[in-house]
């Protein structure tokens, strides 16, 4: 029987090899259509309603970068020159099978970046308004859902209907709630799983294009880690500081703060962050009409685009009570104005309930690893 830690680490080279080969055959044998996406506004619902796969576009490496900067400028947030590097180099494979990308104005570089992207491949650009709080905010994103329902309908020479949507939406919900019952397994004191594994079965889940093969992995690693925990299993310290990771995306690159934060004796028990749980934490209603329903709980995502942020600030409010949490490490990338103007407000939001911060702003090179583990020391030895 294998190993919690042998169970984590076959996750690597299943997601290495698995996706992209997976891919190429939806594509090659299946004349499966693909829809490339970057961010967790794009209402996946939409696109497997319209009997195409939606993947999640490479963004997060530093190896593609010093292509980009031969079009972008250098000082630009490392996750829109990624992102572009590897669709002028072709070696994001996602982004070679992909038919159209579908984009969103979440910041003013990526919006000029998609210009140019578009000479690529297709992009459709999904406008979001600049804040949620107001009806006509809403009524503003649920029209850019049926823009986006019209492009892949023509696009593909298909009907997205009213039952294809809600089949989809349930199949989405159930993926979203069986990571929710795995994640949520860090609330346990002390939490069985590190941050960096939490970030694993997020992140190959969102690459095992059968929801059902990924629903049924997930379950079973929670089940057994759960089992185990209840046997007397414990993998990491009662004393650990409970660290809540926010800001940025993370991807592959960024890793280094959640290996810096468990290398030094933290436990990263969530991560607030758009590859983390902020996808996951809220469903799609299924008792209201689908589009109104998915635009309702995509414009609910808090991200620091949209201004005043006032859902980011509620939920890391009660992230930090139901985990736990003992410190709160903000990672922002270099150059990402919203999320960086935005640390000011989270610090002040977390002295009101004594709980500590630190900000962080980095890119995607491994030049600042002992700078980091420096910072994150003592940060952890001051809790």
């Amino acid at each position: 029987m294998q190993s919690i830690e042998e169970i984590f680490n076959n996750l690597d080279g299943e997601l290495e090899g698995h996706g992209p080969v997976v891919m190429k055959n939806m594509v090659e044998k299946e004349g499966k259509n693909v829809v490339g996406t970057y961010c967790v506004f794009t209402p996946y619902e939409v696109i497997r309603a319209a009997g195409a796969v939606p993947v999640t576009l490479c963004s997060t490496s530093n190896d593609t970068i010093d292509e980009a900067e031969k079009d972008l400028p250098r000082n630009l947030c490392p996750l829109i020159k990624s992102s572009y590097g590897f669709a002028i180099t072709d070696k994001c494979p996602y982004f070679h099978f992909a038919d159209i990308i579908v984009g969103e104005t979440t910041c003013d570089g990526k919006k000029k970046m998609y210009e140019y992207l578009n000479e690529v491949t297709p992009v459709h650009v999904m406008k979001l308004p600049q804040s949620s709080h107001r009806e006509v905010d809403l009524d503003f994103w649920k029209n850019e859902v049926l823009l986006l329902k019209d492009t892949l309908e023509e696009k593909f020479e298909t009907e997205i209907t009213e039952q294809r949507l809600k089949e989809e939406i349930k199949i989405k919900n159930e993926e979203r709630n069986t990571l929710k019952e795995f994640y949520e397994l860090a609330k346990l004191k002390p939490s069985p799983i590190y941050g960096s594994e939490i970030f694993k079965v997020l992140n190959i889940s969102s690459y095992t294009f059968d929801k059902e093969i990924a629903n049924k992995r997930t379950k079973a690693i929670t089940e057994k880690i759960l089992k185990n925990y209840k046997k007397g299993e414990k993998r990491i310290s009662a004393d650990a500081p409970r660290i809540l990771v926010t800001g940025c995306p993370m991807g592959a690159a960024t890793l280094k703060v959640i290996e810096a934060i468990e290398n030094n004796g933290g436990s990263v028990v969530c991560l607030e962050n758009c590859t983390g749980l902020k996808p996951n934490e809220e469903t799609v209603s299924e008792d209201k009409s689908p589009v109104d329903a998915i635009a309702e709980k995509y414009l609910n995502t808090p991200c620091s685009c949209i201004s005043p942020n006032d859902n980011r600030v509620e939920l890391i409010n009660r992230l930090v009570e139901e985990y736990q949490v003992d410190g709160v490490v903000d990672m922002v990338l270099q150059a990402c104005h919203t999320y960086n103007v935005e640390t000011k407000r989270i610090k002040d939001e977390l002295k009101k309930s004594n709980t500590s911060y630190l900000n962080i702003e980095t890119d995607y090179s491994q030049s600042d690893k002992g700078q980091l583990e420096t910072r994150l020391t003592a940060f952890l030895e001051m809790m």
